[in-house]
């Protein structure tokens, strides 16, 4: 995939009307309906306060949730125009339309005037979104001059609004695209060495392609969270109750080999952090060796392993790190994601965090500030790691 697309900074976009998707699909409270991490908003921020100070207006156009084509009340983006507003400051209050491509929507996208800022309701509010309808996508474009995709959250997505609307309108990136790109390409095209990758979460089956693509770019795998003991058990070492893939055993044993003959390190577990289950009050244990006796169950790799992990991130100069070691969301199992956060925090050189819940943990454990990049995208950074084209970035101009 070509990762060297225009940006708003390669044209000239002075007092033009601007298409930008966003990706505003923010975590709110249920009970009341507010805004919990406001992340994603304020990242946008730089584009958009770019284009405002180059008299450009702006229609924003994002999704929330899973609506599946039908309106929700709950997850209209009413509240993140508020939030939007107070983010980019005085004199640059958002106006929220809450239709998409309806007469209201044209009627307030021609009103706009330089500087302005509107936010059209949920996309996915049309069943036309996520099918990549094309009359959706020439409606949005008929709004508008230009294209920006600044969502990398959904660049993996071949819908209307991300890969659709490009057909009818010239397509560059923004500011927080260009910077996703640049950051993940680049460990994929030209890491520095040593390079460290930090694999975990609970599935295997979620990492297939990541795997197997960064084996061959990658010095050292390091394996925690609840794929780890796949690996173990396909290692021949007891598992007792841990998460473990069956139908992945064969892969996990493949990739081994393939780590082997390639003379890269596949590094799992060497103890653990265990527990009868995950129910409250149930107490942890610690595990020494790589075994896991019957009736207990691995939910975060050991000290001796934090240990270890800590070791071979410090010796590298590029690191990067997707999926969290342990149940990190309970302080009982979280000390191994900590260690892994922690050491990044401390490198030297490149430190890159997927998105998702890799992210959620940097940021709670105060390190995110500290790491060279940390994506906004789970789905995308994971589809972009295996090396597929995703269809939001290849719709975009390429650099000459």
């Amino acid at each position: 995939m070509n990762y060297n697309k225009k940006t708003i900074e390669d044209i000239d976009v002075t007092g033009k009307k601007i298409l930008m998707r966003v990706d505003f699909n923010v975590p709110r409270d249920k009970a009341t309906g507010a805004i919990t991490d406001d992340r994603r908003i304020a990242e946008t921020v730089p584009t958009i306060r770019y284009l405002l100070d180059r008299n450009a207006a702006l229609i924003l156009c994002s999704h929330m949730g899973r609506p599946k084509g039908q309106r929700k009340e709950e997850l209209s983006l009413l509240p993140v125009a508020a939030r939007l507003s107070k983010l980019l400051g005085a004199g640059h209050e958002v106006t929220f339309c809450s239709d998409i491509v309806g007469e209201e929507a044209k009627a307030k996208a021609a009103a706009l005037k330089p500087g302005d800022v509107m936010l059209l309701e949920n996309i996915r509010f049309l069943p036309g979104e996520e099918a990549n309808d094309p009359e959706l996508a020439r409606e949005l474009a008929s709004m508008a001059e230009l294209y920006v995709n600044d969502a990398f959250g959904t660049a993996h997505r071949a819908h209307a609004s991300t890969a659709g609307v490009a057909k009818y309108l010239p397509a560059v990136s923004g500011l927080l695209l260009a910077r996703e790109l640049k950051a993940l390409g680049g460990v994929l095209t030209n890491p520095a060495h040593p390079f460290v990758v930090i694999l975990g979460g609970a599935k295997v089956s979620d990492k297939l392609g990541v795997i197997n693509n960064l084996l061959d770019k990658a010095d050292t795998l390091l394996i925690g969270g609840g794929m780890a003991y796949t690996f173990l058990r396909a290692a021949g070492f007891g598992i007792g109750s841990s998460l473990c893939e069956e139908d992945r055993l064969e892969y996990a044993g493949e990739m081994m080999k393939k780590a082997a003959s390639l003379g890269k390190r596949i590094l799992l577990p060497i103890d653990h952090i265990c527990a009868e289950s995950l129910e409250e009050g149930a107490s942890p244990v610690t595990i020494p060796g790589e075994t896991i006796p019957e009736g207990l169950m691995g939910l975060d790799i050991g000290p001796k392993t934090g240990e270890l992990f800590t070791k071979c991130i410090a010796e590298a100069k590029t690191v990067l790190w997707n999926g969290p070691m342990g149940v990190f969301e309970k302080t009982a199992f979280s000390a191994g994601t900590w260690d892994v956060a922690r050491a990044m925090a401390d490198n030297g050189g490149v430190t890159v965090v997927g998105g998702g819940d890799t992210a959620a943990a940097a940021e709670r454990f105060g390190y995110a500030a500290r790491m060279s990049h940390v994506s906004t995208g789970g789905g995308a950074s994971l589809e972009l790691l295996e090396g597929l084209e995703l269809p939001g970035v290849a719709c975009l101009q390429d650099k000459e």
